[in-house]
Order: structure tokens, then C-alpha cells, then sequence
């Protein structure tokens, strides 16, 4: 082989290489992931577990978990249990970080980790910017989706705690983008009247131990009155129902020694979609892993998102 040839096989076998080396989709490793991106001149993080067998000539499906307050996303890779189902069921599953704040709460002022999940959610320090959530998290998905092959109808959310108040936030302003959501521990807005941008099917699931609901454990068999008489509740459901267009009748289904759940159908009635309030045994306010509680969370939720995919 002359010298001739050989150096044009040498000079596309380089070319080749950094062709490989500048594709976005070979930009990442099996396992844990920490990436970072600029918004509004801030540098934000979003960690992602790819499973072993993720294969990019398959789409994969996508699950968002949002941390609570003093959290982040590192914390919620290590506990929440859902990079140990992404790779039994090959999930790519996403754990950004929220944005630290100066707040003031319950007359003390602190700071902490926080989603600026809607106004008037809590109250910040004077000089305190609110971050862009939302631009934030919709730019991580755009980033995911150049690296990753994804499966664009198949994207869902869980959020604990503020995240999951931001989940609610999220189920409005993303719900082009989400096939589900599911709310943890989280109350919602008050009075305040939202827009989706598509009715989305979701859950508000919380422990029957919680503290920041409960003075004492809550006998499940009351869920019923909970739902009429409590005014959180009543202000959970509300919430839920006139947002996102589901019925104000419900069917009470599930055992009282394990978990009970209250479906409420959409409008119109025809809709592929259901929102529903969980209330889980056993449990104060965390997002149950099988280790902490006995509910493996991110199978359970996984189960119910499996049902839905995007229009």
C-alpha cells in the first residue's frame, strides 16, 4: 500500500474519531451522570442515570425526580429508589437540583434548597431572585433528548415534598411535554385559578403519618370524611379538579391496612386520564423506598405511569 493511500486512511480513520468524540449521544456513561447548563446566566445541575442495557437505537422512556426543600438532586439519585428501577426497567431517570435561596419560614429566616414552585409558596429574603424552574427543567429534557434517544411520548415527573409542589406547577406548564405526574407529600395553591397547557393524568399521594397534615396517624378508613371535611384536602382537591377538568365524584378503592385511593374520573368521561389522592400506611413525610418504609415508591408509581403515554 503506497504512502499515498495510507495517509488518506489515516486522515479519515482521525476524522472518524472526532466525528464519534463530538456526538452529543456518545457524551455520557452507563451509570451516574452529572451535567450541568446555563440559564439566565446561572449554572444549574441535573444528574442521570443511564441504565447498563440502554441501547440508542431504542427509544428510551424518560422519569423526572424532584427533591424536597434542603435537598438536591444527588441526595434523590442516592435514595429515592428510582435508578435501581430505571436499570431493572431500563428507564433513563433525571434528578435536577433546585436553586438555594434566603427564605423566611415560620417567622425564621434560613437558607436552603428550594423550587420556586408558584407565588406566594413561601416568602423570600429582600434582594432574593426567583430562578426560571420551569425554563430550567424544559431545557434539561432538550439537552436529554440531544444525548439520549428518547421516547418523547413517554416523559413523567415525581416531585416530594416542594418537589412536589413544583410537580403541580409542572402538570400545568409542562404538560405538552409530560405524559403523567405524580405530587408526594405536597399541598397545591389555595384560590389561585391555573391554565394547563393539556390535562394530564395525575396523583397526590401522601403517608398517613405525615406530620405537616396530621397531629396523629390517620386511620385510612377515614379518607371519605378527609376529603369533605378537612379543609387541606378539600383545598388539595379542589386544586386538582378545576385545574385539570376531572369530575368532583369519586370511587374509593384499596385496603385500609395498606393503601387506600380516591378516584376521581375526567371531563369529558371518554378522556384516557384519572386523578386520584392516595393515602399510604404507615408513612410520614418522605418518599417511601422499601428501606425507609415498605412501599417501594418508584415501582408503585412506575405501575400507574406505564397506563399513559402522550397524545
Amino acid at each position: 500500500m503506497n504512502k499515498a493511500v495510507l495517509l488518506t486512511l489515516g486522515i479519515l480513520i482521525i476524522f472518524a474519531c472526532k466525528k464519534t468524540e463530538d456526538d452529543p449521544q456518545n457524551d455520557f456513561d452507563f451509570g451516574k451522570n452529572r451535567f450541568t447548563t446555563e440559564v439566565n446566566g446561572d449554572s444549574r445541575e441535573y444528574f442521570v442515570h443511564v441504565p447498563q442495557n440502554y441501547d440508542k437505537t431504542d427509544p428510551i422512556p424518560i422519569v423526572f425526580m424532584l427533591h424536597g426543600t434542603s435537598g438536591d438532586g444527588e441526595k434523590f439519585y442516592n435514595i429515592s429508589g428510582w435508578k435501581e428501577l430505571g436499570e431493572k426497567e431500563e428507564i433513563l431517570t433525571v434528578y435536577p437540583s433546585s436553586w438555594s435561596y434566603c427564605i423566611i419560614e415560620d417567622g425564621e429566616t434560613k437558607n436552603t434548597t428550594k423550587w420556586n414552585m408558584y407565588p406566594g409558596a413561601f416568602e423570600f429574603c429582600n434582594g432574593q431572585t426567583p430562578r426560571d424552574d420551569i425554563k430550567f427543567l424544559r431545557q434539561a429534557l432538550t439537552e436529554i433528548k440531544t444525548r439520549f434517544t428518547v421516547d418523547e411520548k413517554r416523559v413523567y415527573l415525581v416531585g416530594f415534598s416542594a418537589g412536589g409542589q413544583m410537580a403541580f406547577r409542572c402538570g400545568v406548564e409542562m404538560s405538552d411535554v409530560l405524559a403523567a405526574v405524580v405530587g408526594s407529600a405536597a399541598s397545591t395553591p389555595g384560590d389561585s385559578t391555573f391554565v394547563p397547557l393539556r390535562n394530564l393524568p395525575i396523583i397526590f399521594q401522601l403517608g398517613n403519618e405525615d406530620d405537616r397534615y396530621f397531629s396523629s396517624p390517620a386511620p385510612l378508613s377515614g379518607l371519605d370524611y378527609a376529603l369533605n371535611n378537612i379543609p387541606v384536602f378539600q383545598r388539595i382537591v379542589n386544586s386538582h379538579i378545576t385545574t385539570f377538568d376531572y369530575s368532583s365524584n369519586y370511587r374509593i378503592t384499596g385496603d385500609t391496612n395498606s393503601v387506600v385511593i380516591a378516584t376521581y374520573p375526567p371531563i369529558p368521561a371518554t378522556d384516557n386520564r384519572e386523578f386520584s389522592v392516595s393515602i399510604i400506611k404507615d408513612m410520614g413525610h418522605l418518599y417511601p423506598n422499601g428501606v425507609n418504609h415498605w412501599m417501594k415508591g418508584a415501582e408503585k408509581n412506575w405501575e400507574w405511569f406505564k397506563q399513559y403515554t402522550l397524545p
